[in-house]
């Protein structure tokens, strides 16, 4: 309304400057980048809980496969000698 009156009264009207323009619209961007920061931030975090649980749980399965293995070969040795000495009869105990 002032600026109608100024134009009515004769008054040159003031437009923002090309710095000013950029100055609010930085602003502007500024704002927006803050109130999307939240969500991103969030997201970001539950991508890495998520790579995380992936990557324990990869490593926690791949330890106890070879706790199996380890478990399997000695059942083997044991199985092995068992075969060697033959079958424990009363007769060859």
């Amino acid at each position: 309304m002032a600026d109608r009156n100024a134009e009515v009264q004769g008054a040159p009207v003031k437009h923002p400057t090309l710095a000013q323009e950029q100055l609010v619209r930085r602003r502007q961007e500024l704002r927006e980048w803050r109130s999307n920061s939240q969500k991103l931030r969030g997201r970001n975090a539950l991508t890495g809980l998520a790579i995380g649980a992936f990557v324990i749980g990869m490593f926690s399965y791949t330890i106890y496969s070879v706790k199996q293995e380890r478990i399997m070969d000695e059942i083997d040795n044991e199985a092995k000698i068992h075969v060697i000495r033959g079958p424990r009869t009363g007769a060859n105990s």
